[in-house]
């Protein structure tokens, strides 16, 4: 189902004091809203909380909607730190700016691209989505820095990491660029890497500038 962003926010709210601050039902003075509250009104609709004496429970369907909209938050808060190197106030402003522009399937996507993480920049957990569970399950590990490949082994370039104009110069002026194929040939005394017809050779430091979403028979 597709909620407000305001509705999204106070079933976020309520899901933290449920299931992390141990709280069995909210109260609306707590939450600073009105019987009338446009989004309180929305959740109720939706067979997702109920209002009794002036306090708000989660129902069943209530904790699945809030557990999705914490795990799309937290990704978000890892995306912005990760891959857009965005801190502090702006980061947590842009991160739930972006969590209400997410689904299912593409919050998935940015899991895989983040490595399945399971805390949030705050240390908070962020909940198992089931495309971790299966990453598990199949001992698959998502996208990965070049040093963590073992030789032979072959993906997709996801991203590059490095903020570094030189660096990044450098590695564009061989190709690696995402989307492209890699193959690590060899991981010492230098990382060898085959990108099409031809090999480069770098240090550690700038290989783990490089992310492969692995081969998934890799």
């Amino acid at each position: 189902m597709k909620l407000s962003a305001a509705a999204e926010d106070l079933l976020e709210r309520l899901w933290i004091g449920a299931f992390e601050e141990g709280k069995s039902s909210v109260a609306l003075n707590e939450l600073k809203i009105s019987m009338d509250h446009p989004a309180l009104l929305e959740l109720t609709g939706q067979g997702l909380i109920r209002v009794d004496d002036s306090t708000v429970r989660l129902l069943p369907g209530g904790h699945r909607e809030g557990q999705l909209v914490v795990r799309k938050h937290r990704l978000s808060e890892r995306l912005m730190m990760d891959i857009f190197d965005l801190k502090g106030t702006h980061a947590d402003d842009k991160a739930c700016e972006f969590e209400h522009l997410l689904n299912e399937g593409v919050d998935s996507k940015i899991c895989d691209l983040l490595n399945h993480p399971d805390r949030c920049p705050h240390g908070k957990a962020i909940p198992p989505g089931r495309c971790c569970l299966k990453a598990r399950r199949e001992g698959r590990p998502g996208v990965i820095c070049l040093p963590k490949l073992k030789p032979g082994q072959s993906g997709e370039i996801a991203y590059l990491a490095t903020k570094d104009p030189q660096k990044m110069q450098k590695l564009m002026s061989m190709g690696v660029l995402p989307g492209s194929r890699i193959r690590l040939s060899q991981n010492f005394p230098s990382y060898i890497f085959r990108l099409g017809s031809s090999d480069f050779a770098v240090d550690e430091q700038l290989a783990r500038e490089i992310f492969v979403r692995l081969d998934d028979k890799a």
